[in-house]
């Protein structure tokens, strides 16, 4: 037993990968969350319109932060900035008495704002979720974790099995260029998350009574985007992972910065600027931004542009980055990385066998 054990801890020194994932991953994910798990909201984005604007921005509570004061505007002025997502509070002065318009899709900060503005006087008025629920938020966001899964876990076996079954090779002769290796293992998981994604957003709106008040295209489109980057995000990994158990460990690695920094959970503006720079570089944040803008608020396409955007830019650079990783793999096996020409089997071609 002892001549085993020593065997395993000789194997896992030398499987560099492995040994950083066991001890250092740890250690940064726990400070990374230790900053970034908090559900204190300290500012909240406001704007102020109506003929008394700039006299309620004097007087509004020091949570609210007032980026616009706008005294030609009005009520319907203010719904299509919070629609838009543009601000979560909107201070109306237009009549007898200020009201403060809440976006019900930001939880977390309507909830504090509301309970700030009572005691300044102000009347609290929720939009889009009007009893602040949570499923109506969080399952929006449950909907790209589904997907974030199914795109990741899954997908980043697809090289590995190919590479522990010794199959591998067999695609390096065949005429098949990296892209079109990388094409076809992710059409099926493509196909898979996309029924997925329909049963996910049918049960939302049937068990929670999660509203769609947007464009289906529009959160088809963006459905589709998020996937494309997940699916080259399991590919990528695969391309980079020796075994099974390294390729699962590395993509749930990935899929745990994803939920608690995404906004998920816990909203982006609570984190601390040190790590909150991480949650623009998670394709999920993007997919949140989209779900609930366009589920809860009705956001239109204009609104949606930046995040649909950098799905657009993650996407491209995560199949760019997998194609390549996947040439190089390819590489040793063909010897210029492009393959039919490459005797399939070594032994054969030393001996003069074609």
């Amino acid at each position: 037993m002892w001549a085993i054990t020593v065997k395993e801890l000789r194997q896992l020194r030398r499987d560099h990968r492995m040994l950083a994932l066991i001890v250092a991953m740890p250690l940064v994910m726990l400070i990374v969350f230790g900053y970034a798990a908090s559900f204190d909201v300290t500012e909240v984005r406001t704007i102020v319109v109506g003929p008394d604007a700039v006299a309620a921005a004097a007087q509004a509570p020091d949570l609210l932060r007032v980026d616009s004061i706008r005294p030609d505007q009005g009520r319907a002025d203010a719904i299509e900035t919070l629609r838009d997502g543009d601000a979560v509070a909107a201070i109306v002065t237009s009549g007898p008495r200020p009201v403060a318009l809440l976006d019900g899709s930001s939880l977390f900060s309507a909830r504090t704002a509301a309970a700030a503005l009572v005691p300044a006087g102000i009347v609290p008025e929720v939009l889009f979720n009007p009893g602040l629920e949570t499923s109506a938020v969080l399952v929006p966001g449950l909907m790209g974790l589904v997907l974030l899964f199914v795109g990741t876990v899954i997908t980043s076996l697809g090289v590995v099995r190919e590479r522990q079954a010794g199959t591998l090779e067999q695609l390096a002769v065949m005429p098949f260029r990296p892209r079109d290796v990388v094409a076809g293992k992710v059409l099926p998981y493509l196909l898979i998350a996309a029924v997925d994604m329909l049963v996910v957003v049918i049960a939302g709106l049937v068990l929670f009574d999660v509203p769609f008040n947007g464009s289906p295209l529009l959160f088809a489109l963006a459905a589709g985007m998020f996937l494309l980057v997940t699916l080259g995000v399991g590919v990528l990994i695969s391309t980079a992972s020796e075994n099974q158990g390294q390729a699962v460990m590395v993509a749930l690695m990935t899929l745990l910065p994803q939920v608690l920094l995404s906004g998920l959970i816990f909203p982006v503006e609570a984190m601390a600027p040190g790590v909150r720079w991480i949650a623009y570089l998670l394709p999920l944040r993007y997919f949140i931004d989209v779900s609930r803008g366009v589920l809860v608020r009705g956001a239109p396409a204009s609104a949606l542009v930046f995040p649909l955007s950098m799905l657009a830019v993650l996407g491209v650079v995560v199949f760019t980055l997998a194609v390549l990783r996947f040439r190089r793999d390819l590489a040793p096996h063909t010897g210029t990385g492009a393959g039919p020409s490459a005797p399939a089997r070594p032994e054969l071609a030393e001996a003069g066998v074609e």
